[in-house]
């Protein structure tokens, strides 16, 4: 699997007590112009049991409008966005929401995307030719 964290951040420690199971409930924004896409991104959240709403939308402007509103914890997003480019889109998000968890899911997987991603501050990057399966094992070992 093809997934790289973003390193900058500290690893939360619980060493005076186990941690408690906590019943979370999170949302998750999908963003990818293509219908098919999104709706198998969907089909794969439903296998992860924290994650309790989503929505879908195609473009930067359908992004932008719907973070403040659905205030997602995840976003799932596609680079190549018919209105504006998905990195424009990650740089909003960590300039107004930088506590979301983004995930890059593209077939742009080179090298340079890859980098570029991560250094805006998406948390992982993967491609949907090879990682696309991965996705809710990975989601749900990053929120619990």
């Amino acid at each position: 699997m093809n997934t790289n964290r973003h390193t900058d951040q500290q690893d939360l420690c619980f060493k005076e007590m186990p941690p408690t199971p906590v019943n979370k409930a999170i949302s998750a924004l999908i963003v990818d112009d293509s219908p098919l896409i999104a709706e198998k991104i969907m089909e794969l959240l439903e296998e992860v049991p924290v994650v309790t709403s989503f929505k879908s939308c195609s473009t930067y402007s359908e992004a932008v409008a719907i973070l403040p509103v659905f205030n997602p914890a995840v976003v799932l997003l596609d680079i190549n966005l018919p209105d504006k480019s998905g990195i424009i889109l990650l740089k909003h998000i960590k300039a107004f929401h930088p506590d979301i968890v983004v995930f890059m899911v593209t077939n742009q997987s080179s090298h340079f995307y890859k980098d570029l991603c991560i250094e805006i501050g998406a948390h992982y990057f993967l491609d949907k030719s090879h990682d696309f399966e991965q996705l809710p094992a990975l989601i749900a070992a990053i929120l619990n």
